[in-house]
């Protein structure tokens, strides 16, 4: 990818932000101009709701603590339950870290999280990462996948995953990966293999992040995920003995 082509990923995006916390609101508000988007914030699930019978952005920042009644995960069941708006990215914002919050979140259908603080240059990567991962997507060329004698079938054109004739409900990188272990079968990918080619080179997220992203896929590819294996000390490889 050019410079001039990494530059503009983004570039005049509608981003909405739903955040309690003013300051923190108007901080986010000001990156976003600073980096060539249009943001547009809110207080609560209320105000956010209203604002999307207006017209939907190309992707969300939510905080999961929210007042008013609907915190974050309320909202982004809403989202995801909803034909129109499922497949609008959702990046979830905050301040608890654990291992648990992470994965429900993601099994919701969040497509990435940012943990309370982080840097403005870090949220700016990882919107900017998940935009072009939908811009690469949507190109689709690969085509259909079958696997072994149960099928995971991967429509690359249609950017959908059935396991068994049943549709799979995955997030933008659960499906980057599943696809990316399927077409490697065998293979070791590392940590750093894998946020290089999930992530699109941006700025990594914790190492950790892989890890809680193989085993949110590994829970939805059921019979499959034994099959994902944990190379000890090095990273993860989808097992090819039994295809």
């Amino acid at each position: 990818m050019t410079d001039t082509e990494n530059h503009d990923i983004g570039f005049g995006k509608k981003i909405y932000i739903v955040e309690d916390d003013d300051s923190a609101r108007e901080l986010t508000l000001y990156a976003l101009k600073t980096a060539g988007m249009e943001g547009v914030g809110f207080p609560d699930g209320k105000s956010f709701w209203n604002g999307m019978e207006d017209g939907f952005p190309d992707l969300i920042l939510l905080d999961i603590m929210l007042p008013g009644g609907e915190d974050g995960s309320d909202i982004l069941k809403k989202l995801k339950d909803d034909r129109a708006t499922k497949n609008i990215p959702v990046i979830m914002t905050t301040a608890k870290g654990t291992e648990y919050d992470k994965v429900r979140e993601l099994d919701n259908g969040a497509d990435d999280y940012l943990v309370k603080p982080f840097g403005m240059m870090e949220m700016i990567s990882r919107i900017k990462a998940v935009l072009r991962r939908i811009k690469k997507s949507s190109k689709g060329n690969e085509g259909v996948v079958i696997i072994g004698d149960s099928r995971i079938v991967i429509n690359d054109e249609a950017h959908t995953v059935t396991l068994n004739g049943e549709p799979l409900e995955l997030t933008l990188k659960e499906y980057e990966l599943l696809k990316l272990f399927l077409n490697n079968p065998g293979k070791v990918f590392t940590r750093d293999n894998l946020l290089l080619t999930v992530w699109n080179e941006e700025i990594p997220p914790e190492t950790r992040t892989v890890d809680v992203h193989v085993a949110s896929l590994r829970k939805k590819i059921k019979d499959f995920g034994d099959r994902l294996e944990t190379v000890r000390g090095v990273g993860y490889r989808y097992d090819k003995e039994d295809l």
